[in-house]
């Protein structure tokens, strides 16, 4: 998908799980907007209406789930943790999509495939967004401008509160500080930029960190490698052997 991509609004009878090789992939629903990197991927019950969106160029796929088959997948939309074996599987099935009908083989592999669906962790959204009147415009600056250094005491009086009541509002609306979710944001804004080429160092200072040790400190923190092993696995998708590939199927690519 191109830069600035949508999918309507719509629905479906089947599950749907959305994962992103490259880039990120956003869902929106009525009341919920999910995002997720390429470590998560977004489930979507049978029924559920929704829309896609990917802000930069993303790669990415859907495994679309039959009723019967949801019913021991989570009953609300969330993003989901994948492990090491979901992860091998479904970069098989992205290798090698499935027929219609599937084979033997390849129906055995699918259910393995929805198995440790069913297994893994829910994460809600990696980036969740809120319409809290207080906390939205600190969102959206940040967003405008990631690499603002500001202190949480200067973001409270950006907002025109205290700094206990936007510490309340960030737990009570986002589920983490202000801290952790402008370090996911970071984290979000760097993947474009870094499989564009830019240089760590480059990318580093315009995030808004002292060195470039403290930005892989934190982009493998949370994406689980570092920018230069993200740089390259994304290089070589589709296809490649990428060590975060986390949902794939057949479908949609």
């Amino acid at each position: 998908m191109p830069a600035h991509g949508t999918y309507p609004r719509h629905r479906h009878a089947w599950g749907e799980f959305v994962y992103a090789f490259t880039g990120v992939m956003e869902v929106k629903l009525a009341d919920r907007h999910y995002l997720a990197p390429p470590q998560y991927g977004i489930w979507l019950p049978p029924n559920v209406e929704h829309r896609g969106l990917n802000r930069q160029e993303a790669s990415h796929c859907s495994l679309y789930v039959a009723p019967e088959l949801s019913g021991g997948l989570p009953t609300t939309s969330c993003a989901l943790m994948v492990n090491p074996l979901l992860r091998a599987l479904l970069e098989h099935l992205r290798q090698r999509p499935p027929g219609l009908p599937p084979s033997d083989e390849e129906s055995r592999l699918l259910q393995v495939a929805v198995d440790q669906l069913a297994r893994a962790e829910c994460a809600g959204s990696f980036l969740p967004t809120s319409e809290d009147a207080l906390l939205r415009p600190v969102l959206q600056a940040l967003q405008a401008e990631p690499g603002a250094t500001r202190s949480l005491a200067e973001w409270a009086g950006f907002a025109h509160t205290t700094q206990r009541t936007l510490m309340r509002r960030c737990q009570r609306e986002l589920g983490m500080s202000l801290a952790e979710w402008r370090q996911r944001l970071r984290a979000v804004k760097s993947m474009p930029l870094l499989e564009a080429g830019e240089t760590v160092e480059h990318i580093a200072h315009d995030l808004g960190y002292g060195s470039s040790s403290a930005f892989i400190a934190m982009f493998r923190r949370l994406m689980g490698l570092t920018p230069d092993e993200y740089r390259k696995a994304s290089a070589g998708a589709p296809g490649a052997s990428r060590p975060e590939a986390l949902s794939a199927g057949h479908a949609r690519r």
